[in-house]
């Protein structure tokens, strides 16, 4: 299974790409022996549209072409549904060796358009609160890294 997060905007270099690279890089490392090939990042660029509606639908239109019509979709949106980190675990292993691709969006400053929302196989909140897109990254690929402990067996993830 590839893993990739899936991103409207673009990250810039400093702290927080590097924690983000050091969670792909662990995930990907550990995610080897069960199935999950290397972790990566996306970006798609922002619509310059005057309404939010139409930015949020042509954003969609970018990552609904990517994703395609077979891959597995998460779409990161603080109204979706809230899970721990076991849960969230045992949702992508259930998941594992379906050969499906797994894609995790974050949406752009206005959120995920309803395309993507209806295409997604779980909408997913990070909690309540709004986060700056960023951090997002980073909690989505330590939460990849985390599920991949999780169902590795691995002492990192500590209850």
């Amino acid at each position: 299974m590839r893993v990739t997060i899936g991103a409207v905007g673009r990250m810039k270099s400093g702290p927080e790409r590097e924690l983000l690279e050091r969670y792909l890089d662990r995930a990907g490392k550990l995610g080897r022996t069960l199935g999950i090939g290397r972790v990566e990042v996306r970006e798609f660029g922002e619509s310059r549209a005057a309404r939010a509606e139409d930015r949020k639908a042509e954003e969609a239109a970018a990552i609904l072409a990517a994703v395609g019509e077979t891959g597995t979709v998460i779409a990161l949106d603080e109204g979706g549904t809230a899970l721990d980190s076991p849960g969230f675990a045992a949702w992508i292993g259930a998941r594992l060796g379906g050969g499906s691709d797994l894609w995790l969006l974050i949406g752009g400053a206005d959120g995920h358009g309803e395309a993507v929302r209806r295409r997604a196989d779980l909408v997913l909140a990070f909690g309540a609160l709004t986060w700056p897109h960023q951090m997002v990254r980073i909690l989505a690929a330590e939460q990849i890294y985390r599920a991949t402990t999780i169902l590795a067996g691995h002492p990192y993830h500590r209850t």
